[in-house]
């Protein structure tokens, strides 16, 4: 009963998807998962924070609500309120997902911790306190990743917050600290801030968002102070300590020059790491780099044979919609009769669900001349924009990245109201090779935010 066709290990938004289809194709699967169904994604990330973003931005629109002619005299932020649909969101995502599992045949589900005996048996420590070998003859491994924790002085002695322990508060923070100016940071911030929270933003790079062009961090930076966040940048965190009425005391160097904080909550917020360490990887062919993300070729294949890789665990963009892709890959090589998919020049289209959001997609300025492009910038302020104008969401901008000779799209990024689904109208363009000059007189319904495409292309002048 404990050989299997295949193992996946790990049931995110890869492993699920391929253990069905495995299982769906003949093929006896056993599917394991240490803690829930679902994955990062639907516990603790996508889906709970864009749950908890939704209440945030309804406060925002209550505050500001006067700007619109429309007088709300006052809001309460019920916290207690917010959580529970949070965790009703959860509860329905991951349930469907079970059903599904459920419902498929030929597939087992175990909630245990797999560690590799060789490169095709794993060890199983269920929870039930059942234990033992398992093989198969292809293994997936959909682990992903966790929170990093920085080495800072003191860190052990206070009681920090992490993206996932923080939306097990029961209460608001009176001030919260986040240590890391990236994405997840930027999100908790804004959200935070307008639950009533005092923030401060710590960033040890002199922008927020470092792997994005100059004035698309400048861009975000200012919203983020005109909506009230501390946001100090070139900031490193040099040791952390508990005052005697329980608050947590930061020493912070900025420019060669100390200053302390002092907040009620601290959240770290300065990357995640690959869930390799208790894999048991070092008694298989299995190959790590330096940081413990797994070793794959471009068909997401390990160094052990019939053994393959998916989702954050392997390095690379750590979105969802990547992971979702690997799995799309996986299969169609191993179960699709027909022309084999890869990684190689694959798009990585990305939202950072701020407010406004920013969307991103191809290579930024700063890319293009690093790779010695002979390009072209388009770019227009929101405030430019007719739909942004009418509707009061007049932050950010449009800016994208062109061939001069082609006129192909090489990249974009929008930071505005539904920057996101923008950014998807030039990834499509993208992938269909329209060029710039072709949306510049293309018809689009007005007043759409997608009709200023038009415009943010006439401001090229080639």
């Amino acid at each position: 009963m404990r050989d299997y066709d295949a193992i996946v290990i790990g049931a995110g938004q890869a492993g699920v998807p391929l253990a069905k289809k495995m299982a769906a194709a003949g093929l006896k699967t056993l599917l394991v998962e240490k803690r829930a169904v679902g994955g990062t994604c639907i516990n603790d990330g996508c889906t709970p924070t864009k749950a908890m973003i939704a209440s945030a931005r309804m406060a925002y629109l209550a505050k500001r609500s006067d700007d619109l002619g429309i007088e709300i005299p006052s809001y309460k932020v019920n916290f207690e309120a917010i959580i529970q649909r949070k965790d009703k969101i959860i509860s329905l995502f991951r349930g469907g997902s079970e059903k599904g599992i459920e419902k498929t045949e030929n597939l087992n589900l175990l909630y245990g911790e797999a560690k590799f005996v060789d490169d095709h048996t794993v060890y199983i420590n269920e929870h039930d306190g059942n234990f033992g070998n398992y093989t198969a003859k292809k293994i997936f491994i959909n682990t992903g990743s966790s929170p990093v924790i920085p080495e800072i002085e003191g860190i052990n002695d206070v009681d920090y917050l992490t993206s996932t322990s923080i939306m097990e508060l029961t209460e608001i923070p009176e001030h919260l600290l986040i240590i890391g100016g990236g994405y997840i940071g930027l999100e908790f911030g804004q959200m935070f801030k307008r639950f009533g929270a005092q923030v401060t933003l710590l960033e040890k790079s002199p922008l927020l968002m470092p792997k994005e062009d100059d004035d698309v961090c400048v861009a975000m930076s200012e919203i983020f102070k005109e909506d009230g966040i501390e946001v100090v940048t070139a900031a490193k965190v040099k040791r952390l300590s508990k005052s005697s009425t329980g608050n947590i005391i930061a020493d912070v160097e900025i420019e060669n020059k100390s200053r302390q904080y002092t907040c009620s909550h601290i959240l770290l917020a300065s990357g995640r790491a690959p869930q390799t360490k208790k894999l048991g990887l070092e008694n298989t062919s299995i190959e790590c780099d330096e940081r413990g993300y797994i070793k794959v070729n471009e068909y997401l294949e390990t160094k052990a044979k019939n053994v393959y890789a998916l989702g954050d665990v392997k390095g690379g963009p750590s979105f969802t919609h990547i992971a979702y892709n690997d799995y799309v890959i996986v299969t169609n090589n191993l179960l699709a009769k027909g022309e084999k998919l890869d990684t190689l020049d694959r798009m990585v289209p990305y939202c950072m669900f701020t407010d406004p959001q920013l969307g991103r997609i191809g290579i930024t300025e700063r890319e293009a001349k690093e790779q010695g492009i002979d390009y072209m910038v388009a770019k227009i302020p929101m405030k430019n924009v007719a739909r942004a104008i009418e509707t009061a969401e007049t932050r950010g901008l449009m800016k994208a990245v062109v061939d001069r000779k082609s006129k192909q799209i090489l990249g974009a990024a929008i930071i505005g109201e539904e920057g996101g689904e923008i950014m998807t109208v030039l990834q499509m363009a993208m992938m269909g090779k329209i060029t710039y000059d072709q949306i510049r007189f293309a018809i689009i319904a007005h007043p759409l935010y997608a009709e200023s495409l038009n415009n943010l292309f006439m401001s090229i002048h080639d």
